[in-house]
This record gives structure tokens, sequence and C-alpha cells, in this order.
């Protein structure tokens, strides 16, 4: 019963090792709004060209990131980021692709 009396210094659903990791979190910071950009952009044809753009480089972002990642809190963020760039690339795609 002694785990009982340790505290939870794991900080939660999304444990940490405590570890400062700067380029992870920036890379997952950037694919998040690559995704969320190309996402919403993907809702209006004329703006194809942003929506595939932004999502390509949030996939190859993204990508890069789950390689280098070290925390589960990094993972699901990137994993959200990815899967939005990845449907506003592929609906931009449709809608007129990278290059009009």
């Amino acid at each position: 019963m002694a785990q009982a009396l340790r505290p939870n210094t794991a900080g939660g659903l999304f444990a940490t090792d405590g570890k400062p990791h700067p380029l992870q979190d920036t890379l997952m910071a950037v694919t998040l709004v690559l995704g969320i950009t190309s996402f919403i952009t993907a809702m209006f044809h004329h703006l194809h060209l942003l929506s595939s753009w932004t999502g390509l480089v949030g996939i190859l972002t993204g990508a890069y990131g789950q390689w280098i990642s070290v925390t589960t809190r990094e993972r699901f963020g990137l994993v959200l980021g990815l899967g939005a760039a990845a449907v506003g690339f592929f609906l931009g795609m449709a809608h007129g692709g990278l290059f009009g």
C-alpha cells in the first residue's frame, strides 16, 4: 500500500517525463495550426490552394513530429493535427489541387 502514499507526479492523462521538449512541442503546435487552417479553408472551394498546401506541409510536419515524439501528450496533439491536415489536404486536392 506504499504506492498510495506517493504523490502523482505524472500530471494526469497525458503523462510527461518532466523534461522540456521544445522541438517536439513546436512541431506539435505547428502541426495543429496547419491542420486547423487546412481543415477550415477546405470548406471553401476557392481556397483550395491554401487548403492543399497547408495540408501537405501539416502532414509532413506531423509525420516528422510523430517520428521524434517522446510523450503521449505530444503524440495526441500530433494525431489531431495530422487528421485535420489530411482531411484539408484531400478536400483541397478534390477542389482544385496544389497548382490550381
